[in-house]
Protein backbone atom coordinates (compact mmCIF):
# COMPACT_ATOMS: atom_id res chain seq x y z
CA UNK A 1 0.00 0.00 0.00
CA UNK A 2 1.32 3.40 -0.96
CA UNK A 3 0.42 4.94 2.41
CA UNK A 4 2.52 2.47 4.43
CA UNK A 5 5.16 4.32 6.40
CA UNK A 6 8.79 3.55 7.13
CA UNK A 7 10.60 3.68 10.46
CA UNK A 8 14.37 3.97 10.71
CA UNK A 9 15.91 2.07 13.63
CA UNK A 10 19.40 2.90 14.93
CA UNK A 11 21.15 1.19 17.84
CA UNK A 12 23.57 3.50 19.65
CA UNK A 13 26.28 3.40 22.29
CA UNK A 14 28.44 6.53 22.57
CA UNK A 15 27.80 7.13 18.87
CA UNK A 16 28.23 10.89 18.61
CA UNK A 17 31.13 10.74 16.12
CA UNK A 18 28.99 10.15 13.02
CA UNK A 19 25.46 10.26 14.40
CA UNK A 20 24.50 13.76 13.29
CA UNK A 21 25.47 12.97 9.69
CA UNK A 22 23.52 9.71 9.90
CA UNK A 23 20.42 11.43 11.29
CA UNK A 24 20.51 14.08 8.58
CA UNK A 25 20.57 11.35 5.95
CA UNK A 26 17.46 9.60 7.32
CA UNK A 27 15.24 12.58 8.11
CA UNK A 28 13.11 12.02 4.96
CA UNK A 29 11.64 8.87 6.54
CA UNK A 30 8.54 8.86 8.74
CA UNK A 31 10.11 7.98 12.09
CA UNK A 32 13.57 7.63 13.62
CA UNK A 33 13.88 5.22 16.53
CA UNK A 34 17.04 5.39 18.63
CA UNK A 35 17.67 2.29 20.75
CA UNK A 36 20.34 3.48 23.15
CA UNK A 37 22.43 1.04 25.14
CA UNK A 38 23.98 3.32 27.78
CA UNK A 39 25.56 6.29 25.99
CA UNK A 40 27.51 8.79 28.10
CA UNK A 41 28.42 11.20 25.29
CA UNK A 42 26.24 13.53 23.18
CA UNK A 43 24.27 10.72 21.53
CA UNK A 44 21.01 11.37 23.36
CA UNK A 45 21.29 15.13 22.92
CA UNK A 46 21.60 14.60 19.16
CA UNK A 47 18.61 12.25 19.24
CA UNK A 48 16.56 14.94 20.96
CA UNK A 49 17.74 17.57 18.48
CA UNK A 50 16.44 15.45 15.59
CA UNK A 51 13.18 14.57 17.40
CA UNK A 52 13.90 10.85 17.54
CA UNK A 53 11.81 8.36 19.45
CA UNK A 54 14.23 7.00 22.08
CA UNK A 55 14.06 3.61 23.78
CA UNK A 56 16.73 2.02 25.96
CA UNK A 57 18.19 -1.47 26.18
CA UNK A 58 20.81 -2.81 28.61
CA UNK A 59 24.34 -3.04 27.15
CA UNK A 60 24.98 -6.40 25.48
CA UNK A 61 28.59 -6.06 24.29
CA UNK A 62 27.52 -6.12 20.64
CA UNK A 63 24.38 -5.00 18.86
CA UNK A 64 22.66 -8.17 17.62
CA UNK A 65 21.02 -9.21 20.95
CA UNK A 66 19.21 -5.86 20.97
CA UNK A 67 18.10 -5.86 17.32
CA UNK A 68 14.68 -7.46 17.79
CA UNK A 69 13.81 -5.16 20.69
CA UNK A 70 14.81 -2.09 18.68
CA UNK A 71 12.89 -3.22 15.58
CA UNK A 72 9.72 -4.02 17.48
CA UNK A 73 9.89 -0.57 19.11
CA UNK A 74 9.16 1.00 15.72
CA UNK A 75 5.57 2.12 15.17
CA UNK A 76 5.38 1.72 11.38
CA UNK A 77 5.00 -1.52 9.36
CA UNK A 78 8.26 -1.17 7.40
CA UNK A 79 11.66 -0.85 9.08
CA UNK A 80 15.06 0.27 7.79
CA UNK A 81 17.89 -0.68 10.16
CA UNK A 82 20.83 1.72 9.96
CA UNK A 83 24.04 1.52 11.98
CA UNK A 84 25.24 4.64 13.73
CA UNK A 85 28.13 4.96 11.25
CA UNK A 86 26.12 4.45 8.04
CA UNK A 87 24.70 7.09 5.71
CA UNK A 88 21.61 6.59 3.57
CA UNK A 89 21.88 8.05 0.09
CA UNK A 90 18.90 10.08 -1.24
CA UNK A 91 18.28 7.62 -4.08
CA UNK A 92 17.87 4.80 -1.56
CA UNK A 93 15.14 6.79 0.20
CA UNK A 94 13.30 7.14 -3.12
CA UNK A 95 13.85 3.46 -3.95
CA UNK A 96 12.43 2.21 -0.65
CA UNK A 97 9.42 4.52 -0.91
CA UNK A 98 8.72 3.03 -4.34
CA UNK A 99 9.18 -0.48 -2.96
CA UNK A 100 6.48 -0.19 -0.29
CA UNK A 101 4.15 1.38 -2.87
CA UNK A 102 4.24 -1.79 -5.01
CA UNK A 103 1.13 -3.96 -5.06
CA UNK A 104 3.02 -6.99 -3.73
CA UNK A 105 6.37 -5.84 -2.32
CA UNK A 106 8.95 -8.39 -1.24
CA UNK A 107 9.12 -8.74 2.54
CA UNK A 108 12.84 -7.98 2.70
CA UNK A 109 15.46 -6.07 0.72
CA UNK A 110 19.21 -6.77 0.65
CA UNK A 111 21.14 -3.52 0.33
CA UNK A 112 24.81 -3.20 -0.77
CA UNK A 113 27.30 -1.31 1.38
CA UNK A 114 30.28 0.81 0.43
CA UNK A 115 32.78 0.28 3.26
CA UNK A 116 35.37 3.01 3.86
CA UNK A 117 38.79 2.61 5.47
CA UNK A 118 41.14 5.55 6.07
CA UNK A 119 38.81 7.70 3.99
CA UNK A 120 38.87 5.41 0.93
CA UNK A 121 36.08 3.27 -0.46
CA UNK A 122 37.25 -0.35 -0.25
CA UNK A 123 35.92 -1.67 -3.56
CA UNK A 124 37.32 -5.08 -2.64
CA UNK A 125 34.57 -5.30 0.03
CA UNK A 126 31.76 -4.26 -2.28
CA UNK A 127 28.84 -5.04 -2.43
CA UNK A 128 28.91 -6.45 1.16
CA UNK A 129 25.16 -7.12 1.06
CA UNK A 130 23.12 -6.79 4.22
CA UNK A 131 19.39 -7.31 4.75
CA UNK A 132 18.28 -4.14 6.49
CA UNK A 133 14.84 -3.32 5.09
CA UNK A 134 11.79 -5.47 5.83
CA UNK A 135 8.30 -5.71 7.19
CA UNK A 136 8.42 -5.46 10.96
CA UNK A 137 6.20 -8.51 11.39
CA UNK A 138 8.35 -10.68 9.07
CA UNK A 139 11.74 -10.48 10.79
CA UNK A 140 13.64 -12.34 13.49
CA UNK A 141 17.25 -11.35 14.20
CA UNK A 142 19.51 -14.04 15.73
CA UNK A 143 21.47 -12.77 18.79
CA UNK A 144 24.92 -13.61 17.39
CA UNK A 145 27.57 -11.28 16.05
CA UNK A 146 27.57 -10.68 12.28
CA UNK A 147 24.36 -12.65 11.73
CA UNK A 148 21.75 -11.60 9.19
CA UNK A 149 18.04 -11.45 10.02
CA UNK A 150 15.66 -14.27 9.15
CA UNK A 151 12.86 -13.05 6.90
CA UNK A 152 9.50 -14.77 6.52
CA UNK A 153 8.72 -14.21 2.86
CA UNK A 154 10.68 -13.25 -0.23
CA UNK A 155 13.88 -11.25 -0.51
CA UNK A 156 14.83 -8.68 -3.13
CA UNK A 157 18.52 -7.97 -3.77
CA UNK A 158 19.45 -4.55 -5.13
CA UNK A 159 21.68 -4.77 -8.22
CA UNK A 160 25.32 -4.27 -7.24
CA UNK A 161 25.65 -1.80 -10.11
CA UNK A 162 23.34 0.58 -8.28
CA UNK A 163 26.07 2.11 -6.15
CA UNK A 164 23.79 5.13 -5.73
CA UNK A 165 21.56 2.94 -3.54
CA UNK A 166 24.32 1.57 -1.30
CA UNK A 167 24.84 2.43 2.35
CA UNK A 168 27.89 4.61 2.93
CA UNK A 169 29.66 2.80 5.77
CA UNK A 170 32.06 5.15 7.55
CA UNK A 171 33.87 2.27 9.22
CA UNK A 172 37.24 2.10 11.00
CA UNK A 173 38.60 5.64 10.96
CA UNK A 174 41.95 4.39 12.29
CA UNK A 175 44.01 1.21 12.52
CA UNK A 176 43.77 1.40 16.32
CA UNK A 177 39.97 1.37 16.11
CA UNK A 178 40.11 -1.57 13.71
CA UNK A 179 42.32 -3.57 16.10
CA UNK A 180 40.04 -2.85 19.05
CA UNK A 181 37.11 -4.17 17.04
CA UNK A 182 39.15 -7.19 16.01
CA UNK A 183 39.79 -8.16 19.63
CA UNK A 184 36.15 -7.78 20.66
CA UNK A 185 34.54 -9.31 17.58
CA UNK A 186 36.80 -12.37 17.48
CA UNK A 187 35.75 -13.13 21.06
CA UNK A 188 32.09 -12.90 20.05
CA UNK A 189 32.71 -15.15 17.04
CA UNK A 190 33.44 -18.07 19.39
CA UNK A 191 29.83 -18.60 20.41
CA UNK A 192 28.61 -18.46 16.81
CA UNK A 193 31.28 -20.95 15.66
CA UNK A 194 31.10 -23.32 18.61
CA UNK A 195 30.45 -26.32 16.36
CA UNK A 196 33.05 -25.49 13.70
CA UNK A 197 36.50 -27.06 13.44
CA UNK A 198 39.79 -25.17 13.55
CA UNK A 199 42.33 -27.66 12.26
CA UNK A 200 46.01 -26.89 11.73
CA UNK A 201 45.69 -26.73 7.93
CA UNK A 202 42.81 -24.30 8.25
CA UNK A 203 44.84 -22.19 10.65
CA UNK A 204 47.62 -21.96 8.07
CA UNK A 205 45.73 -21.57 4.82
CA UNK A 206 42.42 -19.85 5.63
CA UNK A 207 44.01 -16.49 6.63
CA UNK A 208 46.31 -16.66 3.60
CA UNK A 209 43.34 -17.24 1.29
CA UNK A 210 41.42 -14.40 2.97
CA UNK A 211 44.28 -12.05 2.13
CA UNK A 212 44.55 -13.28 -1.47
CA UNK A 213 40.80 -12.96 -1.94
CA UNK A 214 40.68 -9.41 -0.56
CA UNK A 215 43.88 -8.02 -2.05
CA UNK A 216 44.15 -9.82 -5.39
CA UNK A 217 40.91 -11.54 -6.43
CA UNK A 218 38.65 -8.68 -5.33
CA UNK A 219 41.06 -5.94 -6.39
CA UNK A 220 42.21 -4.49 -3.09
CA UNK A 221 45.55 -3.72 -4.71
CA UNK A 222 43.80 -0.91 -6.60
CA UNK A 223 43.33 0.95 -3.32
CA UNK A 224 47.07 1.43 -2.77
CA UNK A 225 48.58 1.14 0.68
CA UNK A 226 45.18 1.39 2.39
CA UNK A 227 43.98 -1.61 0.37
CA UNK A 228 47.01 -3.66 1.39
CA UNK A 229 46.61 -2.82 5.09
CA UNK A 230 42.89 -3.53 4.90
CA UNK A 231 43.52 -6.97 3.36
CA UNK A 232 46.18 -7.83 5.96
CA UNK A 233 43.85 -6.83 8.79
CA UNK A 234 41.10 -8.91 7.21
CA UNK A 235 43.42 -11.93 7.17
CA UNK A 236 44.48 -11.22 10.75
CA UNK A 237 40.84 -11.27 11.82
CA UNK A 238 40.48 -14.73 10.31
CA UNK A 239 43.71 -15.97 11.94
CA UNK A 240 42.83 -14.66 15.40
CA UNK A 241 39.31 -16.13 15.17
CA UNK A 242 40.69 -19.58 14.31
CA UNK A 243 43.41 -19.33 16.96
CA UNK A 244 40.84 -18.51 19.62
CA UNK A 245 38.64 -21.38 18.42
CA UNK A 246 41.60 -23.74 18.85
CA UNK A 247 42.39 -22.28 22.26
CA UNK A 248 38.79 -22.75 23.40
CA UNK A 249 39.04 -26.44 22.54
CA UNK A 250 42.34 -26.97 24.32
CA UNK A 251 41.77 -29.29 27.29
CA UNK A 252 43.47 -29.32 30.65
CA UNK A 253 45.09 -32.63 29.71
CA UNK A 254 47.20 -30.73 27.20
CA UNK A 255 48.70 -28.63 29.99
CA UNK A 256 52.11 -29.66 31.34
CA UNK A 257 52.21 -31.93 34.38
CA UNK A 258 53.40 -29.69 37.22
CA UNK A 259 53.13 -32.24 40.02
CA UNK A 260 56.86 -32.93 39.87
CA UNK A 261 57.56 -29.35 40.90
CA UNK A 262 55.23 -29.52 43.87
CA UNK A 263 56.78 -32.85 44.88
CA UNK A 264 60.30 -31.39 44.71
CA UNK A 265 59.16 -28.51 46.85
CA UNK A 266 57.76 -30.89 49.46
CA UNK A 267 60.97 -32.96 49.44
CA UNK A 268 63.03 -29.84 49.95
CA UNK A 269 60.84 -28.77 52.85
CA UNK A 270 61.11 -32.22 54.41
CA UNK A 271 64.90 -32.21 54.15
CA UNK A 272 65.06 -28.93 55.96
CA UNK A 273 63.05 -30.16 58.91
Amino acid sequence: MSNEKISVVINTLNSEQYLERVLRSVTPFDEIVICDMGSQDATLALAAQYHCYVVTHPPTGFVEPARNFAIQSATHPWVLVVDSDELVQPNLVTYLRAHVAKEHPEEGVRIPRKNYFKGRWMRSDYPDYTCRFFRKDAVDWPPYVHRQPKITGTLLTIDRKRTDLAFIHLINPSITARLKKLEAYTNWELEKRANESAGFAKLIFAPWFRFVKSYILKGGFREGRAGYIHAKLDATYKFVTLAKMWEARTTLSESPDLTMFSENKNDKSASQE
